[in-house]
């Protein structure tokens, strides 16, 4: 499989298959980092809160920066209110990754519970066009919802970085198959 359209429109020149290896390796260290995030469940979860304090803080300072390349004395206060708040929610995640992790598991639970029920909703009303997999869907997210819920705040130590590990065990078997796959084509 040739691949020569890298989005110029020019085309590269190069055989996408002819790079199944690199795939092949990133699949590998990507389903190894899963598993051990798995095994290391807490950590895994702490980590992301490290991670999403960092975006947090980074925000921060964007909105502060944009804050004052505004006009209108309104739209400053806006954007600057934004960073300052963004600055202190990673300050606290980084200060109190397990209070942060707690904090977003519950919004996470109450999220998936919304989302269930929302997806339950337009399951019923699409009932005669193949709204069974939708209403299968809204019982499944609403039902894991409700668990994390009913199983925080002690949840919050795992719930965090399973969803991380599963995510990372998932998209690294995807690029094993991606490279066999160019493999057989190349």
């Amino acid at each position: 499989m040739s691949y020569t359209d890298d989005g110029s429109g020019f085309g590269s020149g190069y055989s996408i298959g002819s790079k199944w290896g690199w795939f092949l390796a990133l699949g590998v260290l990507i389903t190894l980092l899963g598993i051990y995030a798995m095994v290391n469940v807490v950590m895994a979860t702490i980590a992301s809160i490290y991670f999403i304090a960092a975006v947090m803080l980074v925000a921060g300072v964007g909105y502060l920066i944009h804050a004052f390349q505004v006009r209108g004395w309104e739209n400053v206060l806006y954007w600057a209110l934004g960073g300052v708040l963004y600055l202190i929610a990673g300050i606290f995640a980084f200060m109190n990754p397990i209070a942060a992790s707690a904090v977003l598991t519950l919004v996470m639970a109450v999220t998936l519970i919304v989302a269930g029920i929302a997806r339950l909703v337009i399951g019923l009303r699409m009932r005669g066009s193949g709204g069974t997999y939708m209403i299968l869907s809204g019982i499944v997210t609403a039902l894991g919802g409700v668990l994390i819920a009913a199983g925080w705040p002690a949840s919050s130590l795992f719930v965090l970085g399973l969803f991380l590990s599963v995510d990372l065990i998932i998209q690294g078997a995807t690029l094993i198959g991606l490279s066999l796959a160019l493999r057989r084509l190349a």
